[in-house]
């Protein structure tokens, strides 16, 4: 391939992305969506316009070093402090039933593996792309209904942000297992120094930020060093630690999350991420699906996959809610809430494309489960708020 070529591959993937997240952002659903359709139609398996090569899977990788840094950027550790070990619980909860409903159906469809194979990894996989959270949906409802500030609403934000973080450190466990160099003891031990060693300089990261902040406030060498930060940590994090690089990233975006000038930085890495890289990577999502592998077998996983990826976030956090002593009307509320999926779900699936634990078939599965999440917990959500409010005017 020329050089050159790539300029053709990106104008027609920026102005098509574009295009299908702007009518996806029409129809009331995530733009995200809108951009991986778009890789569908330009892709090989449509029109054949683009195809997936090693310069625009380097983009795509930038583009999820930059989302899971602007995560980190927006992450606020206040209001994890502030809801404390109910928000941890109901996370942690909202983790395990996914994971293990994820590996259950992937066992039974599939048949049990044994431990250490190639369909035992790509079960528990399954499972890991199903504990990722999006609660931006569910934010923009309850800010709609004006119940955002409420007890729920709270719990309901800071819980999707421990269980993303949660997420990647199970992501992280489950990558490091499946490298057949790898022990359990060794894979540990390496997700636990990585974290401990970061910890302890992130402090010393943090008090420099802040220092730059106070001397330059408010200029361009505050991004331009917080990317170096990020790319630094993912490139540290894979080379040395065998951790994914997004989490890398993520950790060195919740360094930053507390300076003063953060949403600065944020709003800069948004920028150079909705801009060129996010677009890319989530066109490269619908590049590589394939779609002509869809059989009725594959379609019925995936009805089923989004079956379970629904019902097993109300299962896991609505009974947790309920046992730490919520109503029974509000604890539905939080496991409706939590089960949208979003860009993290994607990145996931992504990260155990390139790992080989899943194939690029399943793409369809995360793809609809996003689709679908992201239309009926707004409406969900809408129906039990207004039946809420009915019950209290008639009392």
């Amino acid at each position: 391939m020329e050089t050159y070529e790539i300029f053709k591959d990106l104008a027609i993937i920026l102005i098509s992305a574009k295009l299908c997240g702007l009518l996806a952002g029409k129809l009331k659903a995530p733009q995200v969506v809108g951009e991986i359709i778009a890789g569908l139609l330009i892709g090989p398996c449509m029109l054949g316009l683009v195809q997936q090569t090693d310069l625009i899977s380097g983009l795509a990788e930038i583009g999820v070093v930059l989302l899971m840094f602007f995560a980190g950027l927006q992450t606020s550790l206040k209001d994890l402090m502030r809801t404390g070990w109910k928000a941890f619980l109901i996370a942690c909860s909202g983790v395990l039933v996914p994971l293990l409903g994820g590996y259950l159906l992937y066992s039974c469809y599939y048949g049990f593996a044994p431990g250490g194979s190639s369909g035992f990894y790509s079960a528990i996989f399954t499972g890991v792309i199903l504990t990722a959270t999006s609660v931006s949906i569910t934010v923009a409802t309850l800010k709609e209904l004006g119940y955002l500030k409420t007890e729920t609403g709270t719990t309901i934000m800071s819980a999707a942000i421990i269980d993303d973080v949660i997420g990647i450190i199970v992501l992280t466990f489950v990558i490091g297992m499946k490298d057949p160099n790898s022990k359990p003891s060794k894979v540990i031990i390496s997700t636990v120094l990585f974290f401990l060693i970061f910890f302890i300089l992130g402090v010393l990261i943090c008090k420099f930020f802040q220092w730059l902040d106070k001397r330059y406030p408010h200029t361009r060498r505050l991004p331009i060093f917080g990317f170096v930060l990020a790319f630094a940590m993912a490139y540290i994090a894979e080379k040395y630690f065998g951790i994914a690089d997004i989490t890398g990233a993520y950790v060195a975006g919740i360094i930053l999350c507390s300076i003063d000038d953060a949403e600065y930085i944020a709003r800069k890495a948004d920028v150079s991420s909705y801009m060129v890289f996010a677009p890319v990577f989530f066109a490269s999502i619908g590049l590589k699906t394939n779609i002509d592998q869809l059989t009725p077998a594959l379609l019925l996983f995936c009805v089923l996959f989004v079956a379970i990826g629904l019902i097993t976030k109300i299962i896991g956090c609505g009974l947790m809610s309920k046992v730490l002593g919520f109503s029974g009307e509000d604890s539905i509320k939080i496991g409706i809430g939590m089960m949208t999926r979003g860009e993290v779900a994607l990145i996931v699936a992504q990260k155990g494309l390139q790992v080989g634990m899943i194939e690029s078939k399943y793409f369809t599965a995360v793809i609809l489960l996003i689709l679908v999440s992201s239309v009926i917990t707004p409406i969900f959500l809408k129906l039990i708020y207004s039946r809420s409010s009915s019950r209290a005017l008639s009392k």
